[in-house]
């Protein structure tokens, strides 16, 4: 019996530990980052009343539908120099619950928490989405650094939702910045 549990417990062994995570150091977007692959990125254009506004997105899918995470990204993009940033502290909170809840809108999803939580002292949220009428959840972290914006996202289905992939993809991201200072 005890053979049996050790070639058990060894096989589980090996399929995690095939799965090899790569870090992204991206200077231009001033972050580094740890993914179960190697991300993908794609830029776009957000047109906004003062013109385009390039939004940069890296992204990684799963190949099994099983996998417990079934996406992750970071996407990043700088707000205009005369609108909200990090020391527009009146503003933060109304940021965040607009964000959050344009969030939730976009997938027809529910809002299920959301908390205030800092990075290198500059201010963000975490906050989960359910949707597909709840089989499926979005967990989004965010922060507001000068007047960048950078999110985090992983997508599971709600079952997996709790896994330590998740978890160590948000918290292996880094800022290349120095922290803020009051």
């Amino acid at each position: 019996m005890k053979s049996l549990l050790f070639i058990a417990f060894t096989s589980v062994l090996t399929i995690f530990s095939t799965v090899k995570w790569e870090e992204l150091r991206s200077y231009e977007g001033r972050f580094q980052i740890e993914s179960p692959g190697t991300l993908t990125e794609k830029i776009d254009t957000i047109q906004t009343a003062i013109g385009g506004v390039p939004h940069h997105t890296f992204y990684w899918q799963a190949e099994d539908e099983t996998a417990d995470n079934l996406f992750f990204s970071l996407i990043y993009y700088d707000l205009p120099e005369n609108g909200i940033n990090s020391d527009s502290i009146d503003l933060i909170e109304e940021f965040f619950t607009n964000t959050t809840e344009s969030a939730a809108e976009s997938v027809r999803g529910d809002l299920v928490y959301k908390s205030y939580e800092e990075l290198s002292g500059f201010p963000g949220y975490f906050w989960r989405i359910d949707y597909l009428d709840g089989k499926a959840v979005i967990k989004s972290k965010a922060w507001l650094v000068d007047n960048r914006f950078y999110e985090l996202k992983t997508i599971s289905w709600k079952e997996k939702n709790v896994n330590p992939d998740s978890d160590k993809f948000f918290d292996s991201f880094k800022l290349l910045v120095a922290p803020r200072r009051e």
